[in-house]
């Protein structure tokens, strides 16, 4: 039971040190982060869409090839 109660008053405490850490050490207030994360998250969604629909258009493109292609 000591083991435990040790271990736990450990990770709490690492926990709490971790945090003030991070929030001392943090490169930008908690507003500027947030609208910096926002930004970069619409960037990538953009990117993936932008990726997706190329993708798409090669693969219809090739559907299409398949279809009109004579069998052997």
């Amino acid at each position: 039971m000591r083991k435990a109660m040790a271990f736990v008053f450990g990770a709490v405490l690492g926990g709490v040190l971790g945090g003030l850490t991070a929030l001392l050490l943090a490169p930008y207030s908690g507003n500027d982060l947030r609208s910096t994360i926002k930004k970069n998250v619409d960037e990538i969604q953009i990117e993936i869409k932008e990726a997706a629909q190329k993708k798409r258009e090669e693969l219809e493109a090739q559907l299409q090839e398949m279809i009109n292609s004579p069998q052997s």
